[in-house]
């Protein structure tokens, strides 16, 4: 904590209303919604509490009202290492914010955590054979036995000439350091949240509730060996199989058994969630696993033992031996996977009456996750496989290049974003007049006798809303690119028949084989631009207020749910944030103060999950004020079994419907929580018909008195300054200092 007066530091006075303000995504620091100088009363250098400052003349409260706010920016990205981080494990990151977007249907939920799962175990075999490919295939099997390709290359010749068997073994330690790597970087987040645990006593039964006291240790841990295992078996396998070309010996038979034994111990495990999921103090299991990921490291180090023993006389081919086919074969693998996926999410929708493609963003999520992954180690291997074969003359006797199933997944990946993106583009076009007719509406509604001279902002006011209005069909198009990534992943089988892609296009669409290179190349430059793009984007994000804020939005929603599907994921702040949110207000009312907790954007998504973990005597004392908030238009189609009208209703009644939401037209991320206050919907009824107030925007048209410029378009800007914040906060304090009347509240 950091040194603070204690006047500071200490809870408000008793009788005293405390506002505590959370901010929204990858803000820059506490001081967007405090005004500086600040002190921290609480937390440490990622996340804390801050107060404004006590002086001789303002000791930072006004009208019993003490501010605080809760800064929680640090915790999902923070340095540049920790966010450039994020942008290499996004793969890893999507498949494990899959398991989230389940649908809330138990008769399917052990079966779509199975094979996300096991679809993650896949993308860890797939980082694997990333590195097998560039040091085993492309450097000690194809350059190593060329001359020209060792010609100049000092940093390569030294192992040139020799056995081929030393050659494999020695650059083996590449994918093991590789291995290595991502288990030393996957166990150091569980450390940093050790010491955050929700308070003792049980909240709500909601399974948002889960998010804050989830303990993500236990079953990362085991995930975690049975990845390493699957890693290590991965490794043993493309040994093995290079081995097996030369003559399957016995000793290449028995350990080949024994590395698809610890596979399919590996999938049988992930396969059950019952058995992995079992409660932490069951020590047996965490013991099973980690016997599991010895064996797999000490089955890798007989087989290098074994490929060192092996006689010199190997029979150099084109590529490693059955490199290319297991890559094959794991593409395919991601698509029935993909596909057994998506036709139980398709089989649960046939049961349940829910709205158009809930439940269907986990099978976008998961294909993006796989269809990324697939792009980003294809492109690797391509990359080395040009830099090796560069200044090699054509007519030598052997020119470095990756097997044509790589090649296969970058066709697949550059179509399956090629239409969509045309779809997108038509999308905008043919959607934009039934936009503009509602944008129309609104600023009608909202402007109804404007000035002549106001005709061009009324123009910028309602490009806008037509501008926010297509996010609403982002999910759409997320789940037809899932389709197209599937199909493109399951075209990959077509290697196996052993023609080159581009022969195939070229015979069967009729393509000239020029344009069908141009489109092959374009497609794997497009995957390094996006790669050097995610590079770029999280430095910027690291460094640009305008950046952060709009790229932040995919980082900040992706790890805010833990890590239950993959173990390599980046940590979820939301372990640190809900339970230490929870704590603190739990401390300032058990110290005699009622607390207005208010969150923008993500914030509000935090302190839905911090209600919910509330006792009741402490709920009894709390008044939520939400603004921006992605909860209703994004979430609860997102994640539906953890955001919809129960846990929304939980949530207000918790805090006796002291609760108000402030949403504006021109947000594209936040909106209405219970009612869109639109003329053709209906209004809402009950304690939600007061909850959400809409803001016009902007407030003028024209410039007011005393300025040049019209009031700005803020769009999802947050409000903290403005007269409707302030008219809000107004009211939930009246509300708070009420005596106790029969509002719904729980009293202890």
């Amino acid at each position: 904590m950091s040194a603070g007066s204690s006047e500071a530091s200490g809870p408000a006075m008793p009788g005293d209303v405390v506002e505590l303000r959370v901010h929204g995504v990858s803000a820059p620091g506490v001081g967007q919604v405090l005004d500086p100088p600040l002190v921290q009363v609480a937390g440490d250098r990622s996340a804390g509490f801050y107060r404004p400052r006590p002086s001789c003349c303002d000791d930072g409260r006004a009208g019993g009202v003490t501010l605080e706010a809760y800064r929680w920016s640090d915790l999902p990205s923070g340095t540049v290492v920790r966010t450039l981080s994020l942008v290499f494990l996004l793969p890893f990151m999507l498949l494990n914010v899959a398991v989230w977007m389940r649908p809330g249907n138990p008769a399917s939920d052990a079966l779509v955590r199975s094979l996300c799962r096991v679809l993650g175990l896949t993308l860890t075999a797939l980082y694997v054979l990333a590195a097998v490919g560039v040091a085993l295939d492309l450097v000690a099997w194809q350059c190593m036995s060329s001359s020209a390709c060792l010609s100049g290359r000092t940093w390569l010749s030294w192992l040139g000439g020799r056995p081929t068997g030393l050659r494999l073994a020695v650059l083996a330690l590449v994918p093991a350091a590789a291995i290595g790597l991502i288990w030393w970087a996957s166990t150091r987040p569980g450390r940093s949240f050790q010491a955050f645990r929700p308070p003792e006593e049980q909240g709500s039964g909601h399974p948002l509730s889960d998010v804050g006291r989830w303990d993500a240790e236990p079953l990362m841990g085991r995930l975690r060996s049975v990845h390493v295992a699957a890693a290590f078996a991965t490794l043993d396998g493309s040994l093995l199989a290079a081995q097996a070309a030369q003559g399957a010996a016995t000793t290449t038979v028995v350990l080949a058994v024994a590395t698809g034994a610890v596979l399919a111990t590996c999938v049988t495990l992930l396969c059950t969630p019952a058995l992995i999921e079992r409660a932490p103090a069951d020590r047996r299991l965490d013991g099973a696993a980690r016997t599991l990921r010895t064996i797999a490291i000490g089955l890798t180090v007989v087989v290098l033992t074994n490929v060192l023993a092996m006689p010199t006389g190997w029979r150099e081919g084109d590529g490693l031996p059955g490199y290319g086919s297991t890559l094959t074969w794991l593409f395919v693998a991601h698509a029935g996977l993909l596909a057994a996926l998506a036709a139980v999410l398709l089989w649960r929708r046939g049961r349940r009456p829910d709205p158009p493609l809930h439940g269907l963003g986990a099978l976008a999520a998961a294909t993006a996750g796989a269809g990324l992954a697939v792009a980003f180690s294809a492109e690797v291997v391509r990359r080395v496989a040009d830099l090796l074969d560069r200044d090699v003359p054509a007519a030598a006797d052997a020119i470095p290049h990756p097997p044509p199933a790589y090649t296969w997944a970058i066709y697949g990946f550059f179509r399956a974003v090629l239409i969509t993106l045309v779809i997108a583009g038509l999308t905008t076009l043919l959607s934009r007049r039934s936009r503009s007719r509602a944008a129309a509406a609104i600023v009608e509604r909202d402007f109804p006798d404007p000035p002549s001279e106001a005709a061009p902002r009324l123009r910028q006011v309602r490009q806008a809303i037509v501008r926010a209005r297509f996010s609403d069909r982002l999910l759409p198009l997320a789940v037809l690119y899932a389709s197209l990534g599937g199909l493109g992943a399951l075209t990959t089988a077509i290697d196996l028949l052993g023609v080159d892609p581009g022969d195939v296009i070229q015979r069967y669409a009729r393509v000239p084989a020029g344009l069908v290179e141009f489109g092959i190349g374009l497609g794997s430059y497009v995957i390094s631009a996006t790669v050097l793009g995610l590079v770029i984007g999280g430095i910027f994000a690291y460094r640009s207020l305008w950046f952060r804020r709009h790229v932040g939005v995919l980082w900040d929603l992706a790890t805010f749910w833990p890590r239950a599907a993959h173990p390599f994921a980046p940590p979820c702040y939301a372990e640190r944030a809900v339970p230490e949110l929870a704590r603190r207000i739990t401390y300032l009312v058990e110290g005699g103060s009622a607390v207005l907790v208010a969150g923008y954007s993500q914030g509000s998504v935090l302190l839905a999950a911090t209600v919910l973990q509330l006792p009741p005597h402490v709920s009894g004392r709390v008044a939520l004020l939400t603004y921006n908030s992605p909860l209703r238009r994004f979430y609860a189609r997102l994640f539906p079994a953890y955001v919809d009208d129960d846990m929304l209703h939980e949530v207000g009644s918790r805090v006796g419907w002291r609760w108000l939401n402030l949403w504006r037209d021109t947000d594209p991320i936040g909106g209405w929580i219970f009612s869109p206050h639109q003329p053709d919907a209906p209004p809402a009824t009950g304690p939600t018909a007061g909850v959400d107030r809409r803001l016009r925007d902007p407030s003028g048209l024209v410039a007011p008195p005393g300025d040049s410029v019209p009031p700005p378009i803020k769009g999802h800007w947050p409000c903290e300054s403005d007269r409707s914040y302030t008219e809000a906060t107004q009211d939930l304090i009246e509300r708070l200092r009420e005596p106790t009347k029969d509002r719904g509240i729980i009293r202890g």
